[in-house]
């Protein structure tokens, strides 16, 4: 385990003296664990703050920094429990759990009312927060949500069992070459990836696609960015039922983009949001 551990800080390293803007991390201390943020961009500028998706830590949104940071101060959240510099002492089981834990992160950050965007998992997590407390979100950014809009297509599911059920590094690569199509990807981040799934990690919260009778209600402006060619799930279900579910939803579909290729590829509609 020490080795392992030790090849994951390496590539945690390695990827985070890639960063395109200048970076500082910060603890915050939680009752699930202390949460390590990335904080980038200037300190008067507006608070933005990102979630990953599931098991790709604060590192895989590096190739969106340098637009995003030029306009907000990002946080970019390692959350507790998943691969990461997050440790869990008390592991996010359900949705009030990530709603308490990234409140009290925003608390500890000195933050109010944020933009708030999440890739993936970080999608759906970052939705849960917005609809239990949308006070504190000014604008919310949806990257290729999962389990949000539609669930996980056969196909990804059936790639992904070997990783669910055993996680390896080469299990991990094969399974984002496979839905990439070969598409280039951060090689910092997804090293980064591939260490941390050979490290032990706690399960994630339970999702479950939001009533729609709460999306219906959210009063946020909201993007959702679509993966045009993504694999993970039907990008026509997801921008078609995020269109016809969020009264304040501006849906973009990036032809090319794949679900793994993004956050990185996102900035640009991102940024013209937040404006």
């Amino acid at each position: 385990m020490g080795d392992r551990q030790a090849a994951f800080e390496a590539a945690y390293d390695a990827a985070l003296a890639r960063w395109p803007v200048p970076v500082r991390p910060v603890d915050v201390g939680t009752r699930f664990g202390s949460t390590h943020v990335l904080v980038s961009g200037a300190a008067a500028a507006p608070p933005l703050v990102l979630l990953p998706g599931g098991g790709a830590t604060a590192l895989a949104w590096s190739g969106a920094m340098r637009l995003l940071a030029a306009v907000r101060r990002v946080h970019v959240l390692d959350p507790v429990g998943d691969a990461g510099r997050s440790p869990a002492t008390t592991p996010l089981t359900s949705a009030d759990d990530v709603v308490d834990w990234l409140g009290e992160v925003l608390d500890g950050l000195g933050l109010g009312a944020v933009d708030l965007a999440g890739h993936s998992y970080g999608g759906w997590q970052a939705l849960a927060f917005a609809l239990d407390r949308p006070g504190r979100v000014r604008r919310l950014g949806l990257v290729d949500p999962t389990t949000t809009f539609g669930g996980f297509s056969a196909g990804y599911l059936l790639h992904a069992v070997p990783v669910l059920t055993r996680p390896t590094a080469a299990r991990v690569r094969a399974l984002v070459r496979w839905e990439t199509g070969g598409r280039p990807v951060d090689d910092a981040w997804l090293d980064v990836a591939a260490a941390g799934a050979e490290l032990p990690a706690a399960p994630p919260a339970r999702t479950r696609r939001p009533d729609p009778a709460r999306l219906r209600a959210l009063t946020v402006p909201t993007l959702v960015v679509v993966a045009g060619d993504g694999r993970a799930q039907d990008p026509r279900q997801v921008a078609r039922r995020a269109g016809q579910l969020v009264p304040r939803a501006t849906v973009v579909t990036l032809p090319g983009a794949t679900h793994h290729t993004l956050p990185a590829g996102s900035e640009q509609v991102l940024t013209e949001f937040l404006r």
